[in-house]
């Protein structure tokens, strides 16, 4: 019986502490399905009727179908190319030594303890005078740099952990170095990837100063800076921004159910040897 009550205490607040996260998003969705008047009359009351009309208004109005291509486009290339480019420098940091290999190391895990938008005047300067502003590829130049300290250092953790006779093994069987890495290497390091992937594609999707301040033409915003264009000088549309945000929400979400059973594994990977 203690046992029982020790453990109805101990979920009690979990479930509200979910129930208080959840909610917002369900909030959310059923109010972009309600009428503008509707909204007005009562924030927290189910739609009478569901209406669809505001992620048409959405389109229409807040073109979010090309913010939601170039969110998407953004994010996607950040992902690849911070895997890619994390785990050969996270693999390469593990097996050799070199000289310089430290500073090296030390270096990238300092850019996770520089606050990222301090640096977004000296970044503005410095793509002006480099002719990057307001380009299809421009915010994947900071969206890649900022998202490869943390991805480095998972997948240095995890690359240690692994056992280097596996590779001997390999290099016995005529295994080319290429080879090795992405055949035996990189699938041992999946639960790293999920992580990485989850993270670069939260940071990427739900960036704002930089879409900001480096991007001045509609043709290349993203959707944190698209869904603005609801919001008037004196008025702001509720229920096709709620529209909006479902739009922008439901990516997320889809990506974090698939990757949710590797992101513990892969944040803890490494942490423990033997």
């Amino acid at each position: 019986m203690r046992k029982k009550i020790q453990t109805v205490f101990l979920n009690v607040p979990v479930i509200l502490i979910s129930i208080t996260s959840i909610f917002p998003i369900f909030w959310m969705m059923y109010n972009s399905l309600k009428s503008e008047s509707e909204f007005v009359m009562d924030k927290l009351a189910l739609p009478n009727k569901i209406n669809f009309e505001n992620y048409v208004e959405a389109i229409r109005i807040g073109k979010m179908q090309n913010y939601f291509i170039n969110s998407f486009f953004n994010s996607m290339v950040t992902v690849i190319a911070v895997i890619l480019f994390s785990f050969f420098i996270a693999y390469f940091i593990s097996r050799y030594e070199f000289k310089g290999k430290r500073i090296i190391y030390y270096l990238f895990l300092f850019g996770m303890l520089v606050p990222v938008h301090s640096l977004l005047i000296p970044i503005f300067i410095q793509f002006s005078r480099l002719g990057l502003i307001n380009n299809r590829f421009t915010l994947l130049f900071p969206y890649v740099a900022f998202g490869m300290p943390l991805a480095i250092f998972l997948f240095d953790s995890f690359i240690k952990t692994v056992p280097i006779e596996v590779e001997e093994a390999a290099i016995i069987d005529g295994c080319g170095t290429f080879s090795r890495i992405m055949r035996i290497v990189f699938p041992l390091c999946l639960p790293v990837v999920s992580s990485v992937v989850v993270l670069s594609f939260l940071g990427a999707w739900n960036e704002f100063p930089f879409a900001l301040t480096l991007l001045t033409s509609s043709e290349f915003k993203t959707i944190p800076i698209g869904l603005a264009n609801f919001s008037g000088q004196y008025s702001t549309q509720y229920t096709p921004l709620m529209a909006g945000l479902v739009i922008a929400t439901l990516p997320v979400i889809i990506i974090y159910i698939i990757f949710n059973k590797q992101i513990v594994k892969g944040m803890t990977a490494g942490a423990v040897k033997g």
